[in-house]
């Protein structure tokens, strides 16, 4: 079994973005989005305006700041490799305790349809514990989603997160 990391969300949250799980490298260097092909921390320099070249904690405090959170959908898997579609045997995170604690949440978006998949199967048995929120599905930013461009990707990112 491997593990995700804790949320990176505060009192001031009000974004939540989940991604499925974290990769090998995400894992291996104990960061949310480690793979150098990723587009997450570029995008996310993008739209809030700060390098993604950035000590770690300086852009999870960066995003904290924007009262954006990260997280997982899935607490603990088995999987080889990275894909989404290697997972097995999921456990979902606590997002009722997570929520509970952060009043100001009101969106929830959600980092490729992996991450979707399993967090409308959560909802399935789940939902009545968790308050009213938005939730968007918006396109990977791992480099395995090659269908749309970085250009694509940015703009439905920054629909989402910046009313």
């Amino acid at each position: 079994m491997i593990a995700s990391f804790p949320p990176s969300a505060g009192d001031s949250c009000r974004i939540l973005v989940l991604g499925t799980m974290p990769g090998v490298e995400s894992l291996r260097q104990q960061q949310y989005y480690a793979h150098p092909r990723n587009a997450f921390w570029s995008i996310m320099g993008d739209i809030w305006g700060f390098s993604p070249e950035l000590p770690y904690p300086e852009r999870l405090a960066a995003l904290n700041g924007q009262g954006i959170g990260l997280w997982d959908t899935v607490r603990s898997c088995e999987r080889r490799g990275s894909l989404d579609s290697d997972i097995r045997n999921p456990v979902f995170n606590d997002f009722a305790t997570l929520f509970r604690r952060c009043p100001n949440l009101r969106k929830v978006c959600l980092n490729g349809k992996g991450a979707g998949k399993f967090f409308q199967s959560y909802l399935k048995t789940h939902a009545d514990r968790l308050p009213e929120l938005e939730v968007c599905i918006l396109p990977s930013t791992s480099p395995a989603y090659a269908s749309m461009t970085y250009g694509q990707k940015l703009k439905a990112w920054r629909l989402a997160l910046k009313p």
